[in-house]
């Protein structure tokens, strides 16, 4: 079991946020746009306030759970990241057409723990709009046919591939790879 708790900061930037509010406040009583930060503050200050108090998120090998919503990992049918990562939000859909938003204020490395977990539990959903086997690059091989040949990944440049290719043969002809003779070796 693994449980994902929202990062302890975003409690205390709230306050921070809070406190210049007041301090913005305050100033507008002499200098009205000064009021449009205090507004825009409380509002930052109540956004932090909504992430710190997300509920933590607690995988298991066979289910999962938001706060006190907990679901099987076979009820899950899609996992679709959106464009948010700090804090991350995935768009999860489940089965009879239920869908909804997972957010995770933690730390980036924590949320990319946490994506990667859920990724590989649900083994029934399409990923990010992909099935579970093609999106972990598993190849599935029809009945009867041969499995397809591995993929070749290419590790050198194309002008690198042919030097080593006349290498190869240059060796393969002579039996090593310099031109010199026995006897410039012995000196």
């Amino acid at each position: 079991m693994n449980q994902y708790r929202p990062a302890r900061h975003y409690l205390p930037a709230s306050v921070v946020a809070l406190a210049l509010a007041v301090f913005s406040a305050w100033c507008g009583r002499n200098w009205l746009p000064a009021f449009i930060p205090a507004v825009l503050l409380v509002l930052s200050a109540a956004f932090l306030i909504f992430l710190a108090t997300r509920p933590a998120v607690v995988i298991r090998d066979n289910s999962w759970s938001v706060g006190e919503r907990s679901f099987l990992w076979s009820e899950v049918e899609s996992l679709d990241t959106t464009g948010w990562t700090t804090p991350m939000v995935l768009r999860v859909g489940l089965r009879g057409e239920r869908r909804f938003y997972l957010i995770y204020p933690g730390e980036p490395e924590r949320a990319g723990r946490l994506l990667r977990q859920m990724r590989r539990l649900a083994r029934g959903a399409r990923l990010e709009g992909l099935p579970y086997r093609q999106y972990w690059g598993e190849i599935t091989s029809v009945a009867g046919d041969e499995p397809p040949a591995p993929p070749r990944y290419h590790v050198l440049r194309q002008e690198d591939e042919a030097e080593v290719e006349r290498l190869y043969q240059q060796l393969k002809t002579a039996g090593r790879l310099d031109h010199q003779t026995s006897e410039e070796r012995r000196d």
